[in-house]
């Protein structure tokens, strides 16, 4: 029987990260806040400063995750002034140089996206799930995330001719074609790389929640049971909470007390850390305080 750890870390990001041992993070899923939104909340971040915020923080990510570990980020660039501003290519760039490997994009396209009208440009339906990496080989469990394989395959696989079982069947001479036969008496295909999610409207605790089956499909897809998720920038705990519930080790961080109280009362039993200049202290429903380090 797996035991699994949730812990919650009460304090700035930036700072708690410094305690984390080194690869000692399987998977971080995570949606910081974007450049001016928030405000209210985390204080907002102006988008020309967004990448100097961000790289301290990324570099303690880096520490953390372990060689075969994923990094997965959740982001997306803002209008400003009639154009788009580029502060999350900039990110990406800067990412890379700081020893990151930007090994795939995924897209979340919003099936129920806020509905509204501007000058120059269409309502947004999309956000960007950049996944980093540290080596080109990590972990990745592809079979856990295929679906099913649709019904263009009763027809197409039905009357397969000689040309359909050989590689280079385009008819366009293109050299991309590929041996259709490979697919017969196959239930399931791999998922391609967008993600079509409608965005939580029942959770009211926090001003940008992102749906359960978004960190459900990358939990599955890059950890197994007993693996360790982070997110640092927790929120209303999401992650956490589908973390826990898939028997994966987690660890939340936020700055603001009211959504550590909110995770925990979602989760249950959970490790709650108060992290202090003198130490971090260990808390729960049954006992005191204790200082752990």
């Amino acid at each position: 029987m797996i035991k699994i750890n949730t812990k919650l870390l009460l304090g700035d990001c930036k700072e708690i990260l410094k305690t984390l041992d080194s690869n000692s993070i399987d998977l971080i899923i995570t949606s910081p806040p974007y450049a001016d939104r928030r405000k209210h909340t985390y204080g907002g971040i102006k988008p020309e400063k967004y990448v100097e915020w961000f790289l301290p923080i990324s570099e303690e990510l880096l520490r953390v995750l372990r060689a075969d570990g994923t990094f997965i980020l959740n982001i997306k660039e803002k209008a400003e002034n009639g154009e788009r501003h580029t502060y999350v290519l900039e990110l990406i760039l800067a990412l890379r140089k700081q020893g990151w490997l930007w090994t795939e994009e995924f897209i979340w396209h919003k099936k129920n996206c806020y509905p509204g009208k501007w000058p120059n440009r269409f309502r947004d339906a999309w956000e960007r799930l950049l996944q980093f990496n540290k080596t080109k080989k990590f972990k990745m469990y592809q079979e856990e995330v295929m679906v099913p394989i649709g019904d263009w395959a009763k027809d197409r696989l039905k009357h397969l001719n000689e040309v359909d079982k050989i590689r280079d069947n385009a008819k366009n001479g293109s050299g991309f074609g590929k041996n259709v036969s490979n697919w017969l008496n196959r239930e399931k295909a791999y998922p391609t790389n967008v993600l079509h999610l409608a965005t939580e409207c029942n959770n009211k605790n926090h001003s940008a929640v992102f749906p359960e089956d978004l960190p459900k499909w990358f939990i599955k897809l890059f950890t197994k049971e007993g693996d360790t998720v982070l997110d640092p920038f927790m929120g209303s705990g999401t992650t956490i909470v589908v973390a826990q519930r898939m028997k994966r080790n987690s660890i939340g961080i936020d700055i603001l007390p009211e959504y550590i109280e909110i995770v925990k009362n979602k989760t249950s039993p959970v490790q709650y850390y108060l992290v202090e200049e003198k130490g971090i202290y260990e808390t729960n429903k049954y006992k005191g305080c204790t200082k752990i380090c």
